[in-house]
């Protein structure tokens, strides 16, 4: 991989009356499960950490391998385990289910404890006088999945964060091959849960999330896998993420047309399934990075929504409904009053062949 890359493009900006006041600069990436490169905007072999966007691949050998069924689990539970949640009662109710059903309790996840993000379940616990634990972590769900697979293959559960737990090395050859990039390519680096996790370049990772939405041409089981993880996600959308958050609205106005999730430090990925852009339309997969880390989600929402607004993904009602989130949005100060707007400052890079869905789906 070549790490010395040229600098990331202006991407989302921030203005001030008639002038620009801030810059984000980032790369989006649109890619179909072969690989091919549809759109773009900056250099497509940017590598960097997909972050918890990486969550619906590390769930899927455990998907794969029947976990689902031989521990019970529900589409909600199935969303949880590829969830950065909010750490509502709902939340934290789902995580224990799981590990009624496997025989884990919340002291054995290795994620840490911080409070939930969602503000009126903090507000709640500061009030009750409670301490946030393991449960209200975001990555519980994902921790709850890795023992429970440990469990189903009579693998140890301690240290199953551990680069060389088995867990974690059929997770890293499940994620490699999903986007298309040898596992020896694959960067590792220790996420804020403190399990591992993986930077490749954008193009590979939107692969991953093609292959997740139109899996047609991977082997049966993991077809399968890809298809119920799809399905657990677009249908729990208040799961994956929670109350007033980007990943649940998108997925709660987009049906079960795609899937959506965010990571930390400014990365999305997006899964699209064929047939969306009209008839004989490919599936594809987005990859989008934001250099600065996009400190409250600023410019993802508005950059990705630019995305699909540009490939004709969403209709215009479906549009006006996500409007609090961009692409373009009104920026007041703390008295009400407007004193500028953030807007999306790039135009992608469209394939032909692409770029003829995006007119079709814009007349």
């Amino acid at each position: 991989m070549d790490m010395n890359l040229k600098p990331y493009e202006p991407i989302y900006e921030l203005t001030r009356g008639e002038i620009v006041e801030s810059i984000h600069y980032g790369y989006v990436v649109v890619v179909d499960p072969a690989g091919h490169l549809l759109a773009w905007y900056g250099n497509p072999d940017t590598v960097t950490f997909l972050r918890s966007s990486a969550k619906p691949f590390q769930a899927l050998p455990f998907i794969e391998a029947g976990g689902a069924e031989h521990f019970g689990l529900t589409l909600k539970e199935i969303a949880l385990i590829c969830a950065s949640h909010s750490g509502t009662d709902e939340h934290v109710a789902t995580a224990r289910s799981i590990q009624d059903k496997v025989g884990i309790g919340e002291l054995d996840l290795m994620c840490g404890i911080h409070p939930p993000t969602d503000t009126a379940t903090a507000e709640m616990l500061r009030q009750r006088g409670e301490q946030p634990t393991p449960n209200q972590n975001n990555c519980s769900g994902k921790h709850s999945g890795m023992l429970a697979y440990a469990r189903l293959m009579g693998w140890p559960v301690a240290h199953y964060i551990d680069p060389i737990h088995p867990v974690q090395m059929h997770i890293l050859q499940t994620f490699a091959e999903m986007c298309g990039i040898p596992m020896e390519e694959v960067e590792l680096g220790i996420d804020g849960c403190s399990a591992p996790n993986f930077a490749i370049p954008l193009r590979n990772a939107a692969q991953g999330y093609a292959r997740l939405s139109d899996p047609a041409n991977l082997p049966e089981a993991r077809a399968s896998a890809c298809r119920l993880i799809f399905r657990a996600m677009t249908s729990n959308p208040e799961i994956v993420a929670g109350p007033g958050r980007f990943d649940t609205a998108l997925m709660q106005v987009a049906g079960d047309r795609l899937v959506s999730k965010g990571g930390a430090e400014g990365y999305q990925g997006v899964g699209i399934l064929p047939g969306t852009m009209g008839p004989d339309s490919p599936a594809l997969g987005i990859a989008l990075k934001i250099s600065d880390g996009d400190a409250h989600s600023r410019a993802r929402p508005g950059v990705i929504l630019s995305v699909l607004r540009q490939l004709g993904v969403l209709s215009e009602s479906e549009l006006e409904t996500l409007a609090p989130f961009g692409p373009e949005v009104i920026l007041f100060n703390y008295n009400k009053l407007t004193v500028g707007n953030s807007r999306p400052a790039f135009e992608l890079q469209l394939d032909p062949a692409l770029g003829e869905f995006a007119a079709a789906n814009h007349l």
